[in-house]
């Protein structure tokens, strides 16, 4: 077991895509991947359905794809695409070509593109043709522009623009592609296996993971679950961030069982799935379990929800949990590591042990996943194989020594017993949006650039945790202004003029 393992065991540790791999032989003609049925509603392409023999094709084709155009072992290729089938193959597919793959959040537009990929060197970009109105292809193509490091545009969907390489051919049997083989010096479960981002003081950080940390952060949820081999899961959290990369692919992978995807929120289309998964995991963000709950959705005891809480702080005022199914709640602490724990007869969310944290429920004996510690400031830190050795927390140029604890910057206070801990307050000067997080300061810095007289203030929100509301003369024109920069639309949007109200 991975998480048993000393950091020299590494060698025997499985890659992503070994565990891929793995599942594909014991089931080649077994369901793999499943499109969300109302994929058409917000992006091109009629809903897939892959086995793992098709998956592992198309993974191929992307990986060979890539190789031909001439890119290299290591080369970083970012990927900008929603909660579909292809997010998932372009993701192994970059890894099997021996790249580093940088999955970025779908909101994310010229601006903040430019500036996470400047820091890696990037040398190509996946998008797809649109996602609702937005011409997402021509994001990737603009921000192409001002970073000379990339070579290049792929895109799936149809009339793409000249000079982008498609991608939606690697889904023909017949136009399959050599798969590649990439040697790799020392352990290859120790390279780097994605690379998200996380704003800090100086704007947005690269956060390296290998293969052996991602399945460290996807097995601790996976283990919590109780899922055995084989189970379906239903995943509506995309790979944009480590928590979406360790719930979404690392569980797959582990168990084996089909993957079905859904984007944003759609009653009718999530009822369709979940009913598919009855005996399965189904992963959503907390506040959407909440509100699925009151209406008796969750109602199969075989199946397993997991609620991933993006503000943690909020986990201890959660109502108790009275369906029949089970409930693993994740706290997901930024960039840093996530904390997965069931909850158990009384139906409250348990608090955060102090110290180590075992997996299997907590059991005495089992694995270590993650250790907690309470700073001197009153924060969290963790350290555990989930922990990336080079963390945003970490000096300019200077790496935490494996094995340190990092400070997450979550406040959290002592529990009614000592040796738990609490969560109370997300990290200063951090907003978070619906998982979108943002420094405060490079808020208010963009939007003073934009109309120096506006003002933007962060307001709580019982759905997103926070929300950005502002205020300007002309809103119509900084709200113009904002978008035609590259700004992120919950930016924007924070500015959408006001109308009154019709007359009757």
């Amino acid at each position: 077991m991975i998480l048993g393992e000393t950091p020299s065991a590494a060698s025997t540790a499985a890659t992503l895509d070994d565990l891929f791999r793995r599942a594909g032989v014991r089931h080649p003609d077994a369901l793999a991947l499943a499109d969300p049925p109302n994929r058409q509603n917000f992006t091109d392409g009629i809903p897939r359905a892959l086995s793992f023999a098709q998956a592992d094709r198309a993974i191929s084709a992307i990986a060979a794809r890539l190789r031909g155009l001439g890119l290299q072992t290591d080369s970083a290729v970012a990927i900008q695409l929603p909660n579909i089938v292809e997010s998932i193959v372009a993701f192994l597919g970059v890894l099997r070509a021996g790249m580093i793959p940088l999955p970025l959040p779908l909101l994310w537009r010229q601006e903040e593109i430019v500036s996470a990929l400047r820091q890696v060197g990037v040398k190509a970009i996946i998008g797809c043709s649109r996602f609702g109105q937005t011409d997402q292809i021509e994001i990737a193509m603009q921000s192409a522009v001002e970073l000379f490091s990339i070579r290049h545009v792929c895109g799936f969907g149809p009339n793409l623009p000249d000079g982008i390489v498609p991608l939606d051919d690697v889904f023909l049997r017949e136009g399959a592609e050599a798969t590649v083989s990439v040697p790799r010096l020392g352990p290859a479960a120790a390279h780097v296996a994605a690379i998200t981002f996380y704003p800090d003081a100086s704007g947005l950080a690269p956060i390296a993971r290998s293969h052996v940390e991602l399945v460290a952060g996807g097995l601790e949820t996976f283990l919590e679950t109780g899922a055995g081999t084989d189970t379906p899961t239903l995943s509506t959290i995309p790979i944009g961030s480590f928590a979406g990369i360790a719930l979404t692919v690392i569980p797959w992978l582990l168990c084996g069982g089909a993957l079905h995807l859904h984007h944003s929120f759609d009653p009718l289309a999530f009822d369709a799935q979940y009913r598919a998964v009855t005996e399965g995991t189904v992963i959503l963000p907390a506040v959407a379990v909440a509100a699925l709950a009151e209406c008796a959705t969750f109602d199969h005891a075989g199946q397993t929800v997991v609620a991933l809480w993006r503000a943690p702080e909020r986990v201890s005022g959660a109502k108790a949990w009275e369906g029949p199914s089970h409930l693993v709640d994740v706290a997901s602490f930024g960039e840093t590591g996530l904390i997965a724990v069931r909850r158990d007869g009384g139906g409250l969310p348990p608090p955060i042990p102090l110290g180590p944290i075992n997996s299997i429920h907590r059991a005495p004996g089992a694995p270590v996943v993650i250790e907690t510690s309470r700073t001197k400031a009153g924060t969290l830190a963790l350290r555990g194989r989930m922990v990336p050795a080079q963390t945003f927390q970490a000096p300019p140029g200077q790496s935490a020594s494996i094995g340190a604890y990092v400070d997450t910057g979550f406040a959290c206070s002592p529990a009614q017993d000592p040796q738990t801990l609490v969560v109370t307050a997300p990290p200063s000067g951090t907003i978070s949006v619906g998982g979108y997080c943002f420094r405060q300061s490079q808020i208010e810095a963009a939007v003073a650039q934009a109309d120096p007289k506006a003002t933007i203030v962060v307001l709580p929100d019982a759905d997103l945790g926070q929300r950005l509301a502002g205020t300007a003369a002309d809103r119509e024109a900084l709200q113009s202004r904002l978008q035609a920069r590259g700004a992120n639309p919950l930016l924007s949007g924070a500015f959408e003029p006001r109308h009154p109200p019709k007359a009757a």
